[in-house]
């Protein structure tokens, strides 16, 4: 494939670990990684040109794909597929757990992100509105924000918002159970390469075990499930090393660096409070070199002078 046919595609950046943020583009970047398919990635941040308004979007031969089904046809088409050894029973599997994933695991994604408020107001939105250019920072947040609501609505058009919360992620969690209990101890769910199933499981899991949220109830489940937890991280460290190997140091020397602050706290409390001592002492040596502050006369050598002066007056009489 010469450089003129190459696929551009174009996603949200990555950030904490992740090469993007985005299920769908997670998706794309595993699936291209699984296959030994070789992609030039653009984080342009911008799904402004997108035709749907999401990224990501793949062009290839003055041709548009939004659509990450239509993405992966396109890659089998040009014989790029990480499926080559799969049954059709295991095919039968994977549309399967697709369906699952997308019906229980991506609401509660959408729900973590964009609709529970503290996650919404302390991690999401600013991320977007940092990454985003101007004036797109003051539209996309909002629009996502809209859309996660109308989905809520959509699935549990009678409930509260806590108990569509509830269901959410209980929904999640018995998902997340299951993929736990197929995967047993392999560290992929077909034999000894990823495939296709690998690349849904992790692109819904990934943002889920590293987006750093205060509000992280489905990450702590997440984790309670250990192997889940070494697939990802797995999957991470040797097939976007870069962008893992990357935060790790950042994370490792931010906690190092917050480690000696603290060791440090109370030599650096007590070296304060001798320099305000010193730093004392010498104004006031200065002061009384100088003439400002002087020493008060002796008390008892003031009584001996009252004491001659009425001797005196006494004499004169």
């Amino acid at each position: 494939m010469s450089s003129n046919e190459s696929f551009q595609l174009e996603i949200w950046k990555g950030d904490w670990g992740l090469p993007s943020v985005e299920v769908d583009c997670l998706k794309i970047l595993a699936y291209a990684k699984f296959s030994n398919l070789s992609l030039h990635v653009k984080t342009t941040n911008n799904p402004f040109k997108s035709p749907t308004g999401q990224l990501p979007v793949l062009r290839y031969q003055n041709e548009v794909y939004t659509s990450v089904d239509q993405i992966f046809d396109l890659f089998q088409q040009h014989k790029f597929t990480p499926d080559i050894d799969i049954t059709r029973l295991q095919s039968a599997e994977i549309d399967a757990f697709k369906t699952m994933l997308d019906e229980c695991v991506r609401p509660a994604i959408q729900y973590l992100w964009w609709v529970d408020v503290q996650n919404l107001n302390q991690v999401i939105r600013p991320w977007y509105c940092k990454v985003l250019s101007f004036p797109f920072n003051f539209y996309y947040p909002g629009k996502y924000e809209k859309q996660a609501k109308f989905m809520v609505e959509a699935l549990h058009p009678t409930k509260e918002e806590k108990d569509a919360e509830v269901s959410i992620y209980s929904k999640a969690q018995k998902c997340i159970t299951l993929l736990s209990t197929r995967l047993g101890e392999s560290n992929y769910f077909f034999g000894s390469n990823p495939t296709t199933f690998d690349v849904l499981v992790f692109s819904h899991l990934a943002p889920i075990l590293k987006v750093p949220l205060p509000n992280c109830s489905l990450q702590n489940h997440l984790k309670a499930c250990s192997n889940l937890v070494k697939f990802t991280n797995g999957i991470l460290q040797k097939y976007f090393e870069d962008d893992y190997q990357e935060y790790e140091k950042s994370k490792s020397e931010k906690e190092m660096k917050t480690k000696v602050q603290k060791d440090d706290f109370p030599n650096k409390r007590r070296n304060q409070i001798l320099a305000g001592i010193f730093a004392g002492t010498a104004m006031l040596g200065y002061a009384w070199s100088m003439g400002i502050v002087q020493a008060p006369e002796d008390d008892h050598r003031q009584m001996e002078y009252m004491y001659a002066d009425d001797a005196e007056e006494d004499d004169d009489e």
